[in-house]
């Protein structure tokens, strides 16, 4: 998936950071985040990875959900539904710490 419908989600304050470099880093560790997980010498070292970056791009979920912005704007998410994916990100901590 290309990058710019994910940067739009990037809360203001982080827009000094490079809103594409943030995004492009997330989702470089969140693959080698998976792949790590899959190989058990780097399975542990993975998980906290991946916990640090499910935290990190919490803000990011929880703007997407106060400004309502759907990642395709011709196809927006119920407002509901931007809520509801929230608590996930603590469900995929827990999935996490299951390999820790």
């Amino acid at each position: 998936m290309q990058p710019k419908p994910f940067i739009r989600i990037v809360p203001a304050w982080l827009h000094r950071f490079n809103p594409r470099a943030l995004v492009l880093v997330s989702g470089f560790f969140e693959i080698a985040g998976g792949i790590g997980l899959l190989l058990p010498r780097t399975q542990q070292l993975a998980a906290w990875g991946l916990i640090a970056l499910y935290v990190a791009v919490f803000p990011a979920n929880v703007n997407m959900a106060v400004h309502r912005i759907s990642l395709n704007p011709k196809r927006p998410i119920p407002t509901y539904l931007l809520w509801l994916r929230l608590p996930f990100q603590l469900l995929f901590i827990a999935w996490a710490w299951w390999f820790v």
